[in-house]
């Protein structure tokens, strides 16, 4: 007897967690215009993927599918990787329409549990826009829990990308993220946990980790500025306890990433070896070419800086000098060759639209192929898990977006994903009409 035929649905599907769990187990043929291969700028067209028990099994033009696989036709979509946005903040939501978030006020006005829920939201909506996978760079006071959102996501109680997480991150007394300007006789939480000195980031780095955090964030730069002219950042740690860092992260497994936004910290960063630098507007030659022969990724931004500048934002929406400044630099990172991954720094801006950080990458100089693979391939690097993510390779997860064209054509077609699917199950689709038997078609 047949199997029965179980509907994937037409438009936007969100699946039960035990209808999920059963789905990711059968096996599936997506037939669809074509499948990019982001190592290189190919298409197979037409593009066929089997799926089997959540991984790819096969990838080609014409495939013969085992009896009793499900066929699910995608017409004129472009399949390519589940994106990975490697900055996002999601126990940090948007302010309403004209006024710029209150990252500090959040943290006053809102419990950790409200927070918590308000996180699950964003990673569903992150999780339609086509993101598989996510670094969350910090939860901004909320501590550690994104452990939570992390686990109730991998046990298929919620829908969200898979998450790298780093709780909360790691900052100096009175740097940035520290609540400051408030009455000193009042307690106020930071943003951030606090330290001083080698002895207790180590301890910092401890402690996270046991609570669930699966890499380290630390912020190595404070607030930006153009001053007569010139870009002006302060540096927080120095070479030696980035160093110290980073050596501890290794000792547990893992890595450290920083926000960074320029000299001399982003040269104390790249000297100590971390794994990113994060918005990276002002990066020196001798930084660049650590980066360079290092490999260190940075992770340029531009959504959040576009964003702030805008009025939607709070800003004024007319030319920003700070911007300006990092469009210029990230033309000499691009020819001196540094890697970039792509980092959207969503939170303060509505989770779900981040995929316009590729349409700025491409609108400030690199190709829609590298905007792409920073989006991809890149990202997989970063997190250390290209052999799983990042590509559509048989034996790694069918995390699978599809978008209605060419997005080497129209790299904002990013920001229209159609179809989801993450580890073989479907979470937005556009319906299901195969006949599920098999065989090649």
């Amino acid at each position: 007897m047949a199997a029965m035929q179980k509907p994937l649905g037409v438009g936007l599907l969100v699946l039960t967690a035990m209808w999920a769990g059963a789905a990711a187990q059968e096996p599936v043929l997506l037939r669809a215009a074509a499948v990019l291969n982001v190592h290189t700028g190919a298409y197979t067209r037409p593009g066929m993927v089997l799926v089997e028990k959540g991984r790819i099994a096969a990838i080609g033009a014409h495939l013969t599918a085992p009896a009793g696989t499900r066929s699910l036709e995608l017409g004129n979509l472009t399949l390519l990787p589940g994106l990975i946005d490697c900055h996002v903040h999601l126990f940090l939501h948007a302010a309403p329409p004209g006024q710029r978030v209150d990252e500090g006020g959040q943290t006053v006005r809102e419990s950790v549990p409200q927070r918590t829920i308000q996180a699950t939201l964003a990673a569903k909506a992150d999780l339609m826009a086509g993101f598989t996978t996510e670094r969350d760079m910090g939860t901004e006071g909320a501590g550690s829990a994104d452990t939570a959102v992390r686990q109730a996501i991998d046990r298929g109680e919620i829908p969200g990308p898979r998450l790298w997480i780093s709780g909360n991150a790691i900052s100096i007394i009175g740097g940035h993220e520290s609540a400051r300007g408030y009455n000193p006789a009042i307690p106020i939480p930071d943003n951030a946990t606090m330290v001083t000195g080698i002895h207790q980031i180590i301890a910092t780095i401890r402690e996270q980790i046991k609570e669930g955090a699966t890499f380290i964030k630390m912020y190595e730069t404070g607030t930006e500025r153009m001053v007569n002219g010139q870009f002006v950042v302060q540096y927080q740690f120095t070479e030696p306890e980035l160093a110290a860092a980073v050596a501890e992260a290794a000792r547990e497994g893992t890595f450290v990433g920083v926000h960074d936004n320029g000299e001399p910290g982003a040269l104390y960063a790249a000297e100590a070896g971390v794994e990113s630098i994060d918005h990276a507007t002002q990066l020196s030659p001798e930084t660049m070419r650590l980066m360079v022969e290092k490999h260190i990724f940075a992770v340029p931004t531009f959504t959040i800086f576009e964003y702030f500048a805008s009025k939607a934002g709070g800003g004024s929406g007319g030319p920003n000098a700070v911007i300006e400044y990092k469009a210029a630099q990230f033309r000499q990172q691009i020819a001196a060759g540094v890697p970039f991954a792509m980092g959207s720094d969503v939170g303060p801006f509505p989770h779900g639209t981040q995929a316009k950080e590729f349409y700025w990458m491409v609108h400030y100089g690199l190709s829609p192929l590298a905007a792409i693979q920073a989006g991809t391939i890149n990202g997989a690097t970063l997190l250390r898990d290209q052999q799983n993510i990042g590509s559509l390779e048989v034996g790694k997860y069918a995390d699978i977006v599809g978008v209605a064209g060419d997005p080497l054509q129209d790299i904002t077609l990013l920001q229209h994903v159609q179809f989801v699917m993450k580890g073989g199950v479907v979470y937005k689709g556009t319906g299901d009409r195969g006949q599920g038997t098999g065989g090649t078609r």
